[in-house]
């Protein structure tokens, strides 16, 4: 992937805030308005040439779904390329498949819970 210009991220990510996917509404509808922990989340946030699905700054803590795509081999390597580039940079990651979000919701907001409370606190 080529170095993208910082407008064209900011723009990019704007416009996977206005059509989300399923499991990314499902889970902003929890996140959202500190309703989870009272942790203030953003979505499709951009950093750097990366644009997170969820971000909360206390902990520089990332949320990724992974969807069917993230199944690829090719884009197997590129998140675990770009998780790396990342977690060098001190940011956390908490992946979860889009099916469980859209599945049991619940379930993954127990799991977060545990991994802040274990990984994070």
């Amino acid at each position: 992937m080529s170095y993208q210009s910082i407008d064209y991220i900011k723009d990019l990510s704007r416009s996977f805030r206005k059509e989300p996917t399923n499991s990314e509404k499902i889970l902003w509808q929890l996140l959202r308005r500190k309703n989870f922990k009272d942790l203030k989340f953003k979505r499709q946030y951009p950093v750097g040439r990366y644009i997170l699905d969820f971000y909360c700054s206390k902990y520089k803590l990332v949320i990724e779904i992974d969807g069917k795509i993230h199944q690829d081999k090719e884009q197997k390597e590129y998140d675990k390329l770009r998780q790396e580039e990342l977690e060098n940079s001190g940011f956390i990651f908490f992946r979860v498949s889009a099916e469980e979000v859209e599945q049991n919701p619940k379930d993954v907001l127990i799991k977060l819970k545990n991994f802040i409370e274990i990984t994070l606190s």
